[in-house]
């Protein structure tokens, strides 16, 4: 199995910004058929290297990862991403 993690600091870290956008992560849960679990989670610390959203993604292979990546929903979240997003990181590793 693959975990799929990925940090997000957002342009506006406002409140309001915030929940839009894990709103719009947390939108993938059932649209994404490679998709098996999704945890979206935003931060309570605040610290100076604290990003703001942390996405969980599981996925039964890496094929599975891969076909999650060009899937038409996930395109449309890459798109919002892109326009909020200041940085992100991300990790993928087999458990």
């Amino acid at each position: 199995m693959i975990k799929h993690i990925v940090l997000f600091k957002l342009k506006d870290s406002s409140p309001e910004s915030i929940g839009i956008t894990a709103g719009v992560l947390r939108g993938l849960q059932g649209k994404v058929e490679q998709l098996k679990e999704l945890e979206v989670g935003i931060d309570v610390v605040k610290s100076a290297r604290s990003y703001d959203i942390a996405l969980v993604a599981t996925f039964d292979s890496l094929d599975d990862l891969e076909g999650y990546q060009v899937h038409p929903e996930h395109k449309k979240v890459i798109e919002h991403m892109s326009q909020v997003r200041e940085s992100q990181v991300a990790v993928d590793f087999e458990f």
